[in-house]
């Protein structure tokens, strides 16, 4: 193996592990919606596979398609930058409104008491409006949730490894330009699992007490600082 092709492979392995720990968005959605769901280990390292590898691949067919179209380096790099536009948007607004149904949610299911005059005298006790209609609103919300950051994954560039794909289709063999890509993908899931995982076993034994309740609108409003700092702060 020439000795360009290994020094591309530690790049790869890099910049995978580099693009992923400085995006929060590689990460964070995952850590809150899996803390506010009760995601099991296996669920969580399921659904951030599975994100990972549609982030990860929708970069690599694109990279892979400028170098059989011949496209410019800086075209790929303005689709990919458009796709990262809608990537923030949707975060944006998923965040938003899981932040929305969540506080709706938890001031609606906040306990008060009621007071009932019987022959006996008057008494009263805890009540709240979190029934079983409530229920299945939540468990329609928690069944869309993976779909929702699938989609959010996919339209999210790996910028960085178009122009590791152009460099290596131009100077070597296409089995290599699918070496790096592949060296690259896993990096950066490897990377996501490593993280997710590791959060999700710290965050997992946190007790919020009383804010308990308002877990659902305190996972859209990280989602939405995500997807905010990404798009008006560039990480």
């Amino acid at each position: 193996m020439p000795n360009e092709l290994l020094i591309l492979m530690g790049t790869a392995v890099s910049l995978g592990f580099v693009h992923t720990i400085i995006g929060p968005d590689h990460y964070l959605p995952f850590v809150a919606m899996a803390r506010i769901g009760r995601w099991s280990n296996a669920k969580t390292a399921l659904i951030t596979f599975i994100c990972g590898v549609g982030h990860v691949l929708s970069s690599i067919l694109l990279g892979f398609a400028g170098v059989a179209f011949g496209l410019a380096a800086t075209k790929l790099g303005a689709v990919e930058s458009a796709r990262g536009e809608i990537a923030a948007w949707l975060l944006i607004a998923f965040g938003l409104t899981y932040f929305v149904w969540g506080l709706h949610r938890a001031i609606r299911g906040k306990p008060h008491e009621h007071a009932h005059v019987h022959d006996q005298g008057i008494h009263s006790h805890d009540h709240g409006h979190s029934g079983d209609h409530a229920h299945v609103h939540e468990a329609r919300v928690r069944a869309m949730t993976p779909w929702i950051l699938f989609t959010i994954f996919v339209f999210g560039p790996c910028e960085v490894l178009i122009p590791l794909v152009m460099y290596t289709a131009a100077r070597h063999s296409m089995l290599s330009v699918a070496l790096i890509a592949g060296v690259f993908g896993v990096s950066t899931v490897s990377t996501m699992l490593a993280v997710v995982l590791l959060s999700h076993q710290g965050f997992s034994r946190l007790r919020m007490g009383r804010l308990e309740r308002y877990g659902q609108a305190i996972g859209g409003l990280v989602i939405l600082l995500c997807g905010s700092a990404i798009k008006f702060l560039g990480l």
